[in-house]
């Protein structure tokens, strides 16, 4: 079967695949978006029930069209699930479902993308908007086969509710897992967490402003500038971590971003519950003895279930072919403009931004639509 043609193919359509296929409607650039589930926003719907945005509404809108008046500062899973079905709507944008792309080359000046079903695609460009995560990493713990509970990776995570009454652990310390030790508290679960690295912590809110409005402010600094004039107020905000059991990274979180591509938890209430005693903080796992957990520091606890906040691998850059040695810039966003645009490929939803990841996205999708137009525009210049 020949490959369909297309000036662009847009690969996802969630958040950064929507976002990009508005920007280029606008331009009136022809695109096509393949999508592997059935519907729009796929990740969003396999979250956990209680996921907000961590980012203020302000923050998290996509272009041309703003989140509801109604909507919270924080809007809900569901709600951002609502207003990406309407960006859809408003937009006309009609991804092909169940359309998974399983490998993409370049033959000349052309992508080919071929999917599990058989078909493929031929596009000048191509737009990845399938996030930046992919596959759940693989939770591996010493002597895990013996734990006679429930282990699962947050991904597979859906409400505290499931494990009301029991002890849970849960091994992370970001964002999702310090949500997610909320949310078993609230559901009558006996939560613990267990944390292994070091970390950085800071208010979702100072004084009633979004954290990410002060990064705002903070980002023309360097990283490390910023860090060191932000850290006073960060640790006014949210106290010694030491005291609680946690350990704190050599460096602030905006050099977290710069130097590990990883954000900081943007603390929603996880620090006012370990200060209540109602998330019991706790080292690395060593290994598991039946439903005794051993930790390296040779505390013991047993546990009913265990919930894996492992996080997931970052197989994007093999996927498109990117060669491993600039792996690890196309992880944290070093040097982000080698990456943009480059024979035709384009990234959208990749960087881990200090000002917002849905933010970053409405950006570059703006960006990314933009140099293709330039580029058409020159391909069809008279010749002088």
């Amino acid at each position: 079967m020949p490959a369909k043609q297309t000036n662009t193919l847009i690969i996802g359509a969630s958040i950064s695949g929507l976002a990009s296929a508005a920007c280029l409607q606008k331009k009136n650039i022809e695109y096509v978006i393949i999508e592997k589930q059935d519907q729009v926003a796929g990740p969003w719907r396999a979250h956990y029930d209680r996921l907000h945005l961590h980012t203020s509404k302000r923050f998290s809108q996509l272009p041309y069209k703003k989140m509801g008046s109604a909507y919270p500062r924080y809007p809900s899973r569901l709600q951002v699930i609502e207003y990406l079905e309407a960006y859809q709507k408003a937009f006309d944008i009609n991804p092909l479902f169940n359309r998974e792309a399983v490998s993409v080359k370049k033959e000349g000046d052309h992508w080919i993308t071929a999917t599990a079903g058989g078909d493929s695609f031929r596009s000048k460009y191509l737009i990845m908007a399938t996030g930046a995560y992919g596959k759940p990493k693989p939770i591996r713990f010493k002597g895990m086969e013996t734990f006679p509970g429930r282990i699962l990776h947050s991904y597979d995570y859906r409400s505290g509710k499931d494990f009301e009454g029991q002890r849970v652990l849960v091994v992370g310390f970001g964002n999702s897992a310090c949500e997610i030790a909320i949310d078993l508290y609230e559901q009558g679960a006996a939560p613990s967490m267990s944390v292994r690295s070091p970390v950085n912590v800071i208010s979702r809110d100072i004084l009633g402003i979004p954290i990410l409005e002060i990064s705002l402010l903070l980002s023309h600094l360097s990283p490390r500038i910023a860090d060191m004039l932000s850290a006073p107020v960060v640790r006014w905000v949210t106290g010694d971590l030491t005291r609680l059991g946690l350990k704190k990274l050599p460096y602030g979180p905006l050099q977290q971003i710069q130097k590990d591509g990883n954000s900081p938890v943007l603390d929603i209430g996880t620090l006012a519950h370990i200060r209540k005693g109602h998330i019991k903080i706790y080292e690395g796992i060593d290994h598991i003895e039946g439903r005794t957990v051993c930790f390296t520091d040779g505390r013991r606890e047993a546990f009913d279930a265990i919930v894996a906040g492992i996080g997931y691998y970052r197989d994007y850059a093999e996927f498109v072919g990117v060669g491993q040695e600039r792996f690890q810039d196309l992880k944290t966003g070093v040097d982000k403009q080698q990456f943009f645009g480059k024979d035709g490929l384009y990234f959208c939803g990749y960087w881990v931004s200090p000002t917002g990841q849905i933010r970053e996205i409405a950006l570059d999708a703006q960006k990314i639509a933009r140099d293709i137009e330039k580029k058409e525009r020159l391909l069809y210049l008279p010749d002088r």
